[in-house]
Order: structure tokens, then C-alpha cells, then sequence
């Protein structure tokens, strides 16, 4: 009699469940790394913009007292990531170490100026407001010029966006895919149980009776395909930060830790959808359509 029971219930982990939970692994493993890039992307637009900086070039009559509280009252600023002061001796010397040789020499004179190096915060990294930024900044007698690459500026936002566009489209047909797919592997695995639904039907069970177990088991299976494809993602992740340190800024603890959240909750739902839709489609079913599907 145990032995019946055992073979017409609903078997949780079996070799059905083993596949099924490898194929949505792979699905989800390819949806977790679209997640990835998207906010890897959004780290190193950041990055990217916060390491374009502009020159402000400072008169040679200013002392180096006040070019210090000139560079403090700009650290201030809201727009100010960090500043640099370069003396007109470190100009001359690095510039003499780049060149192989010292201008001082033949010129008799420095030619250099001293500056302040001047990185922004990524939301102002662009045109306009740079060039409101320049004009507060001209307005102190003492500053020479202001000196940036305008049309590099352009072009780092121009293909930001361009990127940002192209991976947000990657993202929704890439989970529209997953959807299908993951919903042919649920549909496939439940189809195998189409007789014992009916037969359950017959005996009297109710509706939500006979999809617990099918739901349940379902989401277990999109639980053990999530934590798999996170630990994959997250070993990955580890890897390139030993490898290049310098990466922990575009591939943060908070990036992995939306994208293991993400691919858990997408692997729950997408799994809880696609069995509740298959198991109601057997439900509305009659005896005699159960033979020809």
C-alpha cells in the first residue's frame, strides 16, 4: 500500500527534478549575467566620469597661500571629487620627464604654470556643467584658463548612453527568453503528471490541493537553480577582483549582492508562474483532450 501511495504522489527530488533545476540553472545563470552587466555598466559610467577632470590654470602673481585656500574653497564645492595642486616646479619637472628633456634649460625661464587639478563628481562629468562650472571658477581674477577636453567629454556620455540603451533592450528580450524557456521545462515536467492531476481531480481533491505539492516542488527546484547560478556568479566575480583589485569598483559587494537578490526572486517567480499557469491548464481540461496533447 506505501509503495502505491509513494508512486502516485508528487516525488520532490528525483531525476526529473535534477534537470529540470539544471536547465532553469543555465537560464537564470544567463539572466543573473545580463543583471550584472547592466549594474557593472552603471558602476563604470561612474567610474569613468569621475576620472575625466579639467585643468584650472592659476596666474603666476597669486601666491602659493592663496592657491592652497583657493584649492580648499573649491573642495567645498558640490561638484568637487578631489582636487590636486601642482606647483609650477612639479609641472616643470614632470613635464621634463615626459619629454626626456628640461625646457628650463634653453628657455631660460619656466614656461610652466601652476594648476589645480580638478576631478568631478560623476553627475556633473558633462558640457553644460562644465561650462557653468567655468565661468564660476573665471571668476577670480588670478585664474588664467580653465582648460578640458570638451569633445571627449561628449563622447564618453554619448556612448554611455548608447551602452546603457543597448543592454536595457538586452534585458527585457533576454527575460522574455528566460520566461519561455524556463516555462518549457516546467510545462514538459508537469505534462508527465497530466493523468495523476486528473486522477486526483476524480477522487475529489480541490484545486489548490493538488497544486501545492506541484508549486511547492517548483519552487524548491527555482530556489536550488538560483543559489547554483549565484554561487557560479559570485565565484566568477571573486576571481576577476583577485586577479585585478582595481575592479572592486565596478564589480562592488552591492552589485552582487542585487544581482544574487535578483536571480534569486526571478527564479521563484518565474518558476511559480510558469507551474501555476501549466497545472491550471490540466485542471480545465477534459479526460478525453488528455490523449491528444
Amino acid at each position: 500500500m506505501k509503495s502505491k501511495n509513494r508512486n502516485n504522489s508528487v516525488s520532490y527530488f528525483d531525476m526529473q527534478f535534477i534537470t529540470s533545476s539544471i536547465s532553469t540553472m543555465l537560464v537564470l545563470l544567463l539572466l543573473g549575467l545580463v543583471v550584472f552587466f547592466v549594474l557593472a555598466a552603471n558602476n563604470l559610467s561612474v567610474y569613468v566620469r569621475e576620472n575625466i577632470n579639467f585643468s584650472v590654470l592659476i596666474s603666476d602673481e597669486m601666491k602659493e597661500s592663496d592657491i592652497i585656500k583657493l584649492q580648499k574653497r573649491l573642495n567645498e564645492e558640490p561638484f568637487v571629487k578631489e582636487s590636486v595642486y601642482i606647483s609650477k616646479s612639479q609641472a616643470l619637472k614632470e613635464q621634463s620627464e615626459a619629454m626626456g628633456t628640461n625646457p628650463e634649460e634653453f628657455l631660460g625661464y619656466n614656461p610652466f604654470t601652476a594648476s589645480i587639478e580638478v576631478k568631478l563628481h560623476s553627475d556633473y562629468a558633462n558640457s553644460d556643467s562644465i561650462a557653468k562650472i567655468e565661468k564660476k571658477i573665471k571668476k577670480n581674477t588670478n585664474i588664467q584658463d580653465v582648460l578640458y577636453q570638451r569633445d571627449l567629454i561628449d563622447a564618453v556620455n554619448e556612448n554611455i548612453r548608447n551602452i546603457s540603451l543597448v543592454l536595457l533592450v538586452l534585458a527585457v528580450v533576454l527575460t522574455f527568453i528566460s520566461f519561455a524557456l524556463i516555462n518549457n521545462t516546467i510545462r514538459l515536467a508537469i505534462y508527465s503528471k497530466r493523468f495523476l492531476i486528473h486522477t486526483m481531480k476524480l477522487v475529489g481533491a480541490s484545486w489548490s490541493f493538488i497544486r501545492k505539492p506541484f508549486l511547492t516542488r517548483n519552487i524548491w527546484s527555482g530556489v536550488l537553480a538560483a543559489v547554483i547560478a549565484d554561487a557560479i556568479l559570485m565565484g566568477t566575480a571573486y576571481s576577476l577582483v583577485s586577479y585585478e583589485p582595481e575592479l572592486i569598483r565596478v564589480i562592488s559587494p552591492e552589485v552582487m549582492l542585487l544581482v544574487s537578490l535578483s536571480v534569486l526572486a526571478f527564479g521563484v517567480i518565474i518558476t511559480f508562474l510558469c507551474a501555476y499557469l501549466s497545472i491550471n491548464k490540466y485542471l480545465r481540461m477534459k479526460a478525453s483532450s488528455l490523449y491528444y496533447i
